[in-house]
């Protein structure tokens, strides 16, 4: 072996061992490299592109609430009520989800304030089990409304999910119908309910809660449906148009009130908060 050879090599192997495998982010709009720290300082949107990319609850949270919120104790809810296994257990499934995420459930809501107006905000991470909604989501978010109504404030949900969370059941589809319900209870009590639809929205979620804000957001470029598009188009057997089902679509066809750059959420909805909340129960 050359002294060139073993030079490259040696180099290779330090570049190897002092370089983070997680120091580029590839976007997956326009395919550039965006260095982490830049990333994440642009709340993960893309510099180049302002392609939206997906982020978890805790981020979220963060993002969108006052520093000193407070975490809603998570719910409590039978695990595996089914004894459902396919390739594996579902409890296993539960367990290796939990293991790589900060929050034992795919909803996690808090209560504060946004620039200053109190909220309880909800937030469904797509990280966790593709943000499917099953009973402890269900519950989550009828224990968020609940909140909302004692502290006399708005409810914020940013909503992700695949669907309903099939390892569950008639179980999880229950949960449409339940949400429902503490939605008229939020509305009965004359509270607002804002809706933040993030990339992917679809399935039983959006057949329930996801759609019945009395202000619905979206970011920018989110996937929003009930069934794919690949279902729609076999069904209907006709070419679906460009942009069917993102954000801007649906806005265009009076779906979505307003589509909101990331960077400008924050701000919108402490606006919203101050036209919707009445001053005598602020």
């Amino acid at each position: 072996m050359s002294w060139i050879t073993k030079a490259r090599t040696s180099l290779s192997t330090l570049m190897k061992r002092d370089t983070p495998d997680n120091l580029w982010i590839k976007c997956p709009g326009c395919n550039d490299m965006v260095f982490s720290r830049t990333w994440e300082e642009n709340l993960s949107v893309c510099p180049s592109c302002d392609f939206h990319g997906r982020i978890g609850a805790p981020a979220r949270l963060a993002q969108v609430l006052d520093p000193g919120f407070v975490l809603l104790p998570p719910v409590a809810v039978p695990e595996n009520p089914l004894n459902f296994r396919d390739s594996k257990k579902y409890s296993d499934r539960l367990k290796a989800a939990r293991a790589a995420n900060t929050y034992p459930e795919a909803l996690a809501a808090a209560e504060g304030t946004i620039e200053g107006k109190p909220a309880v905000v909800g937030v469904q991470d797509f990280a966790f089990m593709g943000g499917s909604m099953g009973m402890a989501v269900g519950e989550g978010f009828v224990r968020a409304a609940e909140r909302a109504v004692e502290r006399r404030c708005a409810l914020v949900m940013f909503t992700a999910a695949g669907g309903a969370r099939m390892q569950e059941g008639i179980l999880s589809l229950m949960q449409m119908p339940k949400t429902t319900v503490a939605l008229r209870r939020l509305a009965r009590a004359g509270l607002p309910y804002i809706v933040v639809l993030t990339d992917p929205t679809t399935g039983g979620v959006t057949a329930s809660y996801a759609m019945l804000g009395d202000v619905q957001l979206a970011e920018p470029g989110a996937l929003i449906g009930f069934a794919g598009q690949r279902v729609i188009r076999d069904t209907i057997r006709e070419k679906l148009p460009d942009g069917f089902q993102r954000a801007e679509y649906l806005y265009n066809h009076g779906m979505v009130d307003q589509v909101v750059p990331r960077h400008e959420l924050r701000a919108t909805l402490a606006r919203l908060l101050d036209y919707l909340t009445r001053k005598d129960v602020a």
